[in-house]
């Protein structure tokens, strides 16, 4: 009996600068580092790399993200991170957090640390914002609508899009209650 795959495990991305990307990892996303490759002799010289974990329902998993220090790594692009002309293979990395009430703090946390927002989107399954890590990847931060919002028509759900402004109080606000639910009969 095959079964289907539950889902993305964890991502490794190559950075040039590892000390500068944990500080991201941490400091901004708020990841917990929760191991580092030791040497292997049998392995050779090793890059250093790191692995992080988000809180996942009070624990810790052995990782979310992985970074592999390549110092070789081209700079970012000019400009930040845009999703449909990034130079970079992996488009963007998404980090669901827990709810809407933490999304919510982490924007704030955000804009008081100076980070700029790229964009800041309510898809129709997902309330987003696009931020740029020192390497030059997106990263999306969101919380996942609850799911009869969105489930009886993912396609349409996916295909919404509400472009926010990405500045000053507007890019904190979040309308939930206005929100649309896709293959739900309106009354």
């Amino acid at each position: 009996m095959s079964r289907s795959p539950v889902g993305v495990n964890h991502v490794v991305l190559n950075v040039r600068d590892m000390d500068e990307s944990h500080r991201f990892w941490t400091d901004v996303v708020g990841l917990k580092q929760v191991g580092a490759l030791k040497p292997r002799p049998e392995m050779g010289k090793l890059p250093r790399m790191r692995f992080y974990s988000g809180d996942h329902d009070g624990k810790l998993t052995h990782h979310d993200v992985a970074l592999v220090e390549n110092p070789n790594l081209p700079a970012p692009p000019e400009g930040g991170w845009n999703p449909f002309t990034a130079p970079q293979a992996i488009n963007h990395v998404a980090i669901a957090m827990p709810d809407r009430e933490s999304w919510q703090a982490k924007l704030e946390e955000l804009q008081t640390k100076g980070v700029k927002f790229n964009m800041r989107v309510n898809h129709g399954v997902t309330h987003s914002v696009y931020i740029n890590d020192p390497n030059g990847y997106g990263v999306e931060l969101l919380y996942e609508l609850p799911r009869d919002m969105w489930e009886n028509d993912i396609d349409a759900g996916l295909n919404f899009l509400e472009l926010l402004p990405t500045e000053g109080p507007e890019a904190l606000k979040d309308d939930l209650k206005n929100a649309p639910r896709f293959g739900v009969a309106v009354e």
